[in-house]
């Protein structure tokens, strides 16, 4: 690895260090202050407070398997840290570090949490409405896809620009009558 490249891994750690960090000292304040049969507003009924355990992965899906939800779980962390390692830009590491900060939140509560290791329960306290309750892990894979994905949109933005570029100053037109494609 490279100088840039560890560079690139260290941000993607700190990302995930500071995800990590926030995350559990957020659960814990959720476990000693909120309840499971109150919900705290903090915008009307859009958002509010509520603890909440969840076995399953996210609006409670695959609620029967939290064993297996947390064998993926650990495999989505290694495939992360290997993507953390390999990441191109410093933007691709900080999306990458957000949603392996987030894999490891949650995969410290099916490790740790009750009802037993490995098929513990997600604590979760953001309350969305009537939609479902969430943590800020979850918050944060959620804005680690969105800075991939504006990341991808910008590279693509700028290719097709450098492209169209070259072809406006590069060399002449196309001759009349021939095909030119648009992709």
């Amino acid at each position: 690895m490279n100088r840039e490249q560890s560079r690139r891994f260290a941000i993607a750690c700190l990302a995930a260090g500071a995800v990590v960090l926030v995350d559990q000292a957020t659960k814990a304040a959720a476990l000693s202050g909120l309840r499971q049969d109150e919900r705290i507003p903090l915008l009307g009924d859009l958002l509010g407070l509520q603890l909440a355990f969840n076995p399953g992965a996210i609006l409670s899906l695959g609620a029967g398997f939290t064993g297996l939800l947390t064998l993926l779980g650990i495999g989505a962390v290694i495939l992360l840290i290997v993507a953390a390692a390999r990441a191109r830009t410093g933007w691709w590491a900080v999306g990458i570090g957000l949603i392996l900060g987030g894999a490891i939140g949650n995969l410290i509560d099916r490790l740790f949490s009750p009802p037993g290791f490995g098929v513990g329960h997600v604590t979760d306290f953001l309350a969305y409405g009537t939609l479902f309750i969430g943590n800020l892990a979850d918050v944060a894979l959620g804005a680690g896809a969105i800075v991939l994905g504006l990341n991808i949109w910008i590279r693509h933005r700028r290719a097709r620009t450098n492209t169209a570029d070259a072809g406006v100053a590069g060399g002449p037109s196309p001759a009349a009558g021939s095909a030119v494609s648009g992709s």
